[in-house]
């Protein structure tokens, strides 16, 4: 009868569980629904500080966004002015019509030219008096101080380095005072663009780098003000995936709310310049518009922020809760 007693007290203790495989993921898929909201309930605790960081990652991060805007929004403008490029030769004064006639059935017979066309001094005087408004004071003017001009249009199939070595070539005629390339602005503002670019980057790269620290200097805080926590948590077995997690959604939300700060920012500004630009553009009879960077681009921005937070977070937890160890 003991022996019995003894047998069933043993069936009637505790025995070891085991979660199959499915449990194990439905308890993961829960602690991360957990974690998300549990940090997002801390960050909507702390409001002004943490619009505090929201506001410092959306200038971080919309300065480079909005200056890669106006970039785009400038090779827009400049890409209906790649037109073929035109030589201006400005002949010298004692250079009669006739041998005017002579330069231009010359030059238009050439391979590497496509077109030429005379502009007569006198013809020229008129535009500049119609366009300057200083027609009183060229009248008062006893002689024509312009010269007789003859624009030679290169061939389309020259690059810029056959181009520029046409207008090498005539600039060294003998009946040419000066030959100007009047692309030369064209293609100095196209490599100050370049330029520009890849400065937008460089920068763009170090507010980068300085939103992850921020991030991480934020998360090292949070990290800290739990310390007793995360000593309990680790006491009673919780791994240091377990631990991270909320940390990692905290960062998330804080990139999150930065990138969706940053993108209104880029917006408002596009929409107070829309505008002035719109009415300069009308000035200039051009139908430019200004374009932002759409619905795409906001939601590109947010999902940037969000990857910057969980750099950041993932960079301070990784150093600081390996620390945290129950003694």
């Amino acid at each position: 009868m003991k022996g019995q007693k003894d047998t069933g007290r043993r069936k009637e203790g505790a025995s070891l569980s085991r979660t199959d495989l499915r449990g194990h993921v439905k308890a993961w898929i829960q602690h991360h629904r957990l974690s998300a909201a549990d940090s997002l309930m801390r960050v909507l605790d702390s409001l002004g500080s943490s619009f505090l960081t929201w506001l410092v990652i959306g200038i971080a991060l919309a300065l480079p966004v909005g200056l890669n805007v106006a970039l785009d929004n400038m090779t827009r403008v400049t890409a209906g002015w790649d037109s073929p490029a035109q030589i201006s030769l400005f002949l010298q004064g004692e250079v009669s019509l006739d041998r005017l006639r002579e330069i231009e059935v010359e030059l238009a017979a050439r391979d590497d030219v496509s077109e030429t066309r005379a502009i007569l001094r006198d013809e020229a005087l008129d535009e500049f008096r119609t366009l300057s408004g200083f027609a009183d004071v060229l009248a008062s003017m006893q002689a024509n101080p312009l010269p007789d001009v003859l624009l030679v249009t290169p061939d389309a199939a020259l690059d810029g380095r056959g181009v520029s070595a046409l207008r090498a070539e005539l600039q060294g005629h003998s009946d040419v005072a000066e030959a100007v390339l009047d692309m030369e602005w064209l293609q100095r503002l196209n490599s100050l663009m370049a330029l520009s670019r890849r400065l937008v980057l460089a920068i763009g790269g170090m507010l980068v780098v300085g939103v992850v620290l921020i991030l991480g200097n934020t998360i090292r805080l949070a990290i800290e003000s739990r310390r007793d926590e995360i000593v309990i948590v680790k006491l009673i077995g919780g791994s240091n995936g377990f631990v991270r997690r909320p940390f990692l959604y905290t960062g998330l939300w804080y990139g999150v709310g930065g990138g969706v700060l940053a993108a209104l920012l880029v917006t408002a500004a596009l929409w107070s310049l829309e505008k002035p630009i719109s009415d300069l553009a009308m000035l200039y009879e051009s139908a430019f518009q200004l374009s932002g960077f759409g619905v795409m681009g906001s939601l590109n921005l947010v999902i940037l922020g969000g990857l910057l937070g969980l750099a950041g977070a993932w960079l301070a937890v990784s150093r600081h809760l390996a620390r945290i160890e129950p003694r």
